[in-house]
């Protein structure tokens, strides 16, 4: 299947971690030629974070699939020399350094927009370009706390805790995508040059989880309400929780529609708590929430997960398993989807191992695209990249490496 929708776009990523890096990645998903600038010899960090065998691991392999990676080095004149050049040929520039690093290179937007009118500049930091706190550093963790979600995130009567991914950098990176095929977007609808500062695409990553807390905000000014934590729960919604089973499992059951609920209550056999006027409503549920959900789990824990998502599935009842990655790899609905598609990779051991790497969202066609590689080795298009795109020859090349 070939659906290339950004086919004809370049992009030169200069991100490190995960949010550029994640933008770039959604924009060589749908076919951009995404080139990914590293440092010689250390590369991205990404290469060394969970590496449990060979010299690159898994998480770079699959933020960094759909590139192009080639080296150089910025604190060289020669290196920002060579961007400035393969920017001439480029639509995007990606990059997540603190505010004011690419203008002490002397790369900033002004330097970029001569050597190309055209080039969208996308900008990812921890608090924005702007504002009193723009040039403080920050990496998602802090970014997830001063947005809202970490206050929200674990039980009550514990500290808060954080999502086991790195939710605001692949927040902030969606959002850079989005921003970026915007800004290209309205440059081929209008067929002129838009002015610089609507090339300039600026996500802050506090600014990217905010934009997802819903009415956190709202609800304070409007009601003076501050929520907490609720473990499991979703404040003001019920019953919609996690419930223990037989065989030690634990299943997602969400049942707070008001139809919903009236045959969630007949299949756990609480009829009783169907009629029951107190609970006819979402609010009156949520104030019920405790009697609601021990009723739950004493449905749930005399079942075994399979056996209670079957009686729950054939009443409509929204639930689900609680997947380890073993039972992603292994579900029909994943594989029916090619959200899992193999690739040999070096994991350290004497041959390669075919590795499942998550598959492109959304889809376009009933499948997930084909991933077309999973992220490259250390430098491996450097030669390719300066050779067709700059016509450097050999000995420039190994010159400039040198």
């Amino acid at each position: 299947m070939s659906i290339s929708p950004l086919d004809g776009v370049r992009v030169l990523e200069l991100g490190n971690y995960i949010a550029a890096p994640t933008a770039g990645r959604i924009l060589g998903d749908f076919g951009a030629e995404v080139i990914k600038v590293e440092r010689p010899k250390a590369g991205d960090e990404l290469r060394n974070w969970r590496l449990y065998g060979g010299d690159t691991s898994m998480l770079y392999r699959t933020i960094n699939r759909n590139k192009k990676s080639i080296t150089l080095d910025l604190r060289t004149e020669a290196g920002r020399g060579i961007v400035l050049d393969l920017l001439r040929h480029c639509d995007v520039l990606l990059e997540n350094f603190r505010p004011g690093m690419l203008e002490k290179w002397d790369l900033g937007p002004e330097v970029l927009n001569e050597v190309n009118p055209d080039l969208v500049i996308t900008r990812i930091s921890a608090y924005g370009q702007t504002g009193p706190l723009a040039a403080r550093p920050g990496f998602a963790a802090v970014a997830e706390a001063v947005g809202g979600l970490r206050e929200l995130v674990g039980d009550p009567d514990r500290p808060p805790v954080r999502v086991g991914v790195s939710i605001g950098d692949s927040i902030a990176g969606i959002y850079a995508a989005f921003g970026t095929v915007m800004a290209l977007f309205q440059r081929e609808r209008t067929g002129t040059s838009i002015p610089l500062g609507e090339r300039v695409i600026d996500v802050a990553l506090n600014e990217a989880i905010l934009s997802v807390m819903e009415s956190l905000v709202p609800d304070y000014l409007a009601y003076g309400i501050s929520r907490e934590r609720v473990g499991g729960r979703m404040e003001g919604i019920a019953p919609s929780n996690a419930y223990p089973t037989s065989d030690g499992a634990s299943i997602i059951i969400g049942g707070n529609g008001d139809a919903i609920f009236q045959r969630y209550m007949e299949v756990i056999g609480r009829p009783d708590l169907a009629v029951d006027p107190e609970l006819q409503d979402n609010a009156g549920r949520w104030r019920n929430r405790e009697r609601l959900d021990t009723s739950i789990a004493e449905w749930t824990v005399r079942h075994t997960r399979d056996e209670a998502l079957k009686l729950l599935e054939a009443a409509a009842i929204p639930c689900g398993p609680i997947y380890t990655a073993a039972d992603i790899v292994a579900d029909e609905q994943y594989q029916a989807r090619n959200m899992i598609q193999p690739f040999p990779v070096d994991v350290g051991a004497p041959q390669p191992k075919t590795v499942g790497f998550p598959g492109i969202v959304p889809v376009i066609g009933e499948k997930s695209l084909p991933i077309r590689n999973v992220g490259p080795d250390l430098g491996e298009h450097t030669h390719e990249v300066l050779s067709e795109l700059l016509g450097m020859s050999d000995a420039d090349i190994a010159g400039l490496e040198a």
